[in-house]
């Protein structure tokens, strides 16, 4: 099979323009991943445009981006589209989407089960984050890892593997991030941007979800709901959830966590986590999601206690307890 990291970086080298898009609703990975490549073909004195249908979210404001996230698509897409840290082509969105005929996708994931939509895919799931792949198409490309670019790749590191706390890190991870401190990277500086984005009102949806957690399998398990209502009520909206779920891991006896989030009359979608051999993975596939083996999620449609019975259910049969 050939090198995917050579064929992208024949690909760069031999285009002048780029499209770089990645997963609607896009977390620090999404964002760090497609600004470090933005940086990268910048770098290179490439044309660069990047694309989300969610936009830029105001925790990451902060960051030193190559260009504007965007998104709205351009009316003509270049010969060449970079898609990150999606794991179909539908997390691209609908537009994007939609319009593949338009352009030649190259597929950089790191998530299993992906569907390899691309006419290229570089897809290494046991890579913590996308934004490490990106680091290492970058020292292909002899493009090094300082400045801005490697504040984008810690973003995307850090917080897929929370802070190097999960068991996704591995050896060659935390030596990228070493590498990059060595070389100037403010590390602390990074981890107070990324971690000190708490509003009030999102202090108080915590709260509430903290104090709806239910405990389930004889506290193996535990579960929160959060619903539009509160949404409404605090002000917040889906992104104040970020992190949530693996508060509710903490407690000494919890395997899995969830978080069920209504998106609509009698329709959920759901977070799962676990710690070590625990797939949750596989229990997220059961409803038509996927994800990890320690992060995962999907939907349920169905009455709020029918959905929590039937998580719970899925998840007491990978686990094989009862």
């Amino acid at each position: 099979m050939e090198n995917p990291i050579r064929r992208i970086s024949e690909i760069i080298r031999g285009h002048d323009e780029f499209l770089v898009a990645s997963h609607y609703s896009p977390d620090g990975d999404a964002i760090g991943s497609i600004c470090a490549l933005g940086h990268v073909l910048a770098a290179m004195g490439k044309k660069v445009r990047l694309y989300n249908p969610s936009g830029l979210p105001s925790r990451y404001a902060f960051i030193d981006m190559p260009a504007p996230i965007e998104r709205e698509l351009p009316e003509t897409l270049p010969a060449w589209t970079l898609v990150l840290d999606c794991g179909s082509g539908e997390r691209m969105g609908e537009t994007l989407a939609a319009r593949s005929d338009e352009t030649r996708f190259v597929n950089i994931d790191h998530h299993l089960g992906n569907d390899e939509f691309g006419e290229i895919n570089w897809v290494d799931a046991t890579q913590p984050a996308v934004g490490g792949m990106v680091a290492l198409l970058a020292e292909a490309l002899g493009v090094p890892l300082t400045g801005p670019l490697a504040e984008c790749v810690y973003l995307a590191v850090a917080t897929d593997t929370g802070f190097f706390t999960y068991g996704n890190t591995t050896p060659e991870s935390l030596e990228l991030a070493a590498r990059m401190l060595r070389d100037g990277l403010d590390i602390a500086l990074m981890n107070e941007r990324i971690t000190k984005q708490w509003s009030e009102n999102r202090m108080k949806l915590w709260t509430e979800a903290m104090g709806a957690m239910e405990l389930f399998l004889d506290k193996r398990v535990s579960a929160t709901v959060i619903t539009r209502e509160m949404f409404a009520r605090t002000g917040t909206t889906n992104a104040d959830t970020e992190n949530l779920i693996n508060f509710l891991r903490r407690l000494k006896t919890v395997r899995v966590a969830a978080v069920l989030r209504e998106e609509g009359p009698d329709f959920y979608k759901f977070s799962l986590r676990s710690f070590g051999e625990d797939n949750v993975q596989k229990v997220a596939a059961k409803f038509g999601g996927g994800g990890h083996r320690n992060a995962a999620g999907g939907s349920i449609k169905a009455p709020l206690a029918e959905a929590k019975a039937r998580l719970v259910q899925a998840v007491a049969d990978q686990l094989g307890i009862a």
